[in-house]
């Protein structure tokens, strides 16, 4: 291919693995936040979206982005066809452009699921995000992305602000405000603190390629949105726990994490056009909004968003974009800029916030007609992971709802599997042993010689 270049190309193919491991750790990082008996299908929701958005985007996602929109276009590249060339504006094959695209409407659906779990049905979920993908997140991606009309207004998304952390935060606060409050909500805590610190660990390495590979090559953009990355997720996570300090007495490792993941958000839509000082200013005062957020919100107790998915992604995302128009190296604020950058990426946020409510409620609308989208008020007192999968995160399995009896143990006992966790047997209790004599003596007489 003319104009290929290897280095370039092995940088993107490794993007795309760490954007994908970014969705499992997603998985982690929702999964610790939840009950125990909910785990399982908290995590699924994440993973899920690895096959749906996988299958949804290679036969029309992409060449929705990315083609001509228009009276018989829109159809070029369907089924991943027409990619034998090196993508326009770039230097790796339209393949790999199309797969990195990829990961970033999957990890985008499975962000959804953390203002709804604990209580929306699976399969409901799994159709609303295929729902999702083709009518929220690939029109804004062609606008931005994909030579649309926000793209021609002049708003700058390096790596998905808009595009992937507005919508997807916007939509889970709109989808998590029609569905209503769990039944449980007062005694939801999290159950599992590591998994909360390893899957934010992940989404940080995942970043990595997420913003470092949006600049498409293995150049000093790529360097530069690296180190931004880097330095914005530790400032971000410095001032959370600083505020958690002062008004709350310590810092907790939830903290520590959310403001890590806060500060990946703000400086996602900046993070190739700021300098590493103001990656440090757009880390630390994004941070600010996404906690303040999160302690607003969960005060006027208005929407249950379970794990806190708006202020982190959506509000984190349209700070980042106003943010953008104070610290651009080339049109912010701070180094002269007239104020038209910060309009603009002003505008193109809040078409992203408006839109994909309005959207998302249309979509829920019409599901609601034809089926129903929450799990029964016992399921979702007992857990959903038996009564939805059959499956329970540690093995509890006693009393769990209509499926606790593919979990029966037989009288004899039987090998685990995945299904099938026996429960100890009651210890029997050993014969009488004869305080006369020793465990080896026979007790027979002995005969006379």
């Amino acid at each position: 291919m003319e104009g290929l270049i290897n280095g370039d190309t092995a940088w993107m193919a490794t993007s795309c693995a760490l954007v994908l491991f970014m969705t499992p750790g997603l998985a982690f990082f929702y999964g610790g936040l939840v009950r125990d008996n909910n785990i399982v299908n908290t995590m699924m929701m994440s993973i899920i979206s690895m096959g749906l958005t996988t299958i949804t985007w290679l036969v029309f996602g992409f060449s929705w982005s990315f083609d001509e929109w228009g009276a018989g276009k829109g159809f070029t590249y369907v089924g991943f066809r027409n990619l034998d060339m090196v993508w326009p504006g770039t230097t790796m094959p339209g393949l790999t452009f199309a797969v990195f695209q990829m990961t970033f409407a999957i990890i985008a659906a499975a962000i959804i699921s953390g203002a709804v779990v604990e209580r929306i049905r699976f399969s409901a979920y799994a159709i609303f995000i295929v729902a999702w993908v083709l009518a929220v997140y690939v029109p804004l991606c062609h606008w931005i992305w994909g030579g649309g009309w926000i793209a021609e207004m002049g708003t700058k998304d390096f790596a998905g602000g808009t595009v992937v952390h507005i919508s997807s935060g916007t939509s889970a606060f709109a989808l998590a405000s029609l569905l209503g409050a769990r039944k449980h909500r007062a005694e939801s805590f999290p159950a599992n603190l590591p998994f909360v610190i390893l899957g934010g660990g992940i989404l940080w390495l995942g970043w990595t390629g997420f913003n470092g590979g949006s600049a498409f090559a293995a150049n000093g953009d790529c360097g530069l949105a690296i180190a931004t990355t880097y330095i914005a997720a530790a400032a971000a996570m410095v001032m959370w726990i600083t505020v958690e300090r002062i008004l709350d007495g310590a810092p907790t490792s939830i903290g520590a994490m959310s403001g890590a993941v806060a500060g990946l958000v703000n400086i996602t839509p900046c993070a190739g056009f700021v300098e590493p000082l103001g990656a440090l200013g757009v880390g630390a005062i994004g941070a600010l909004c996404c906690v303040f957020a999160a302690r607003g919100l969960k005060k006027l107790n208005l929407v249950d968003d379970s794990l806190d998915c708006f202020s982190l992604h959506g509000v984190g995302g349209f700070a980042g974009a106003v943010l953008g128009g104070f610290f651009d190296l080339e049109d912010g604020l701070i180094y002269g800029g007239d104020g038209l950058l910060l309009a603009k990426n002003l505008a193109g946020a809040a078409f992203g916030v408006v839109y994909s409510a309005a959207v998302t409620a249309v979509i829920f609308g019409l599901m609601r007609i034809v089926m129903r989208m929450r799990v029964s008020e016992e399921q979702e007192l007992e857990g959903v992971d038996i009564n939805c999968h059959s499956e329970a995160a540690y093995g509890k399995t006693e009393g769990f709802g209509e499926h606790s009896h593919l979990f029966s143990t037989p009288e004899t006992v039987t090998a685990p599997t995945l299904l099938t966790v026996p429960s100890p047997r009651p210890p029997q209790r050993s014969p009488r042993k004869s305080k006369s004599r020793p465990e080896h003596v026979s007790e027979t007489k002995p005969t006379e010689v």
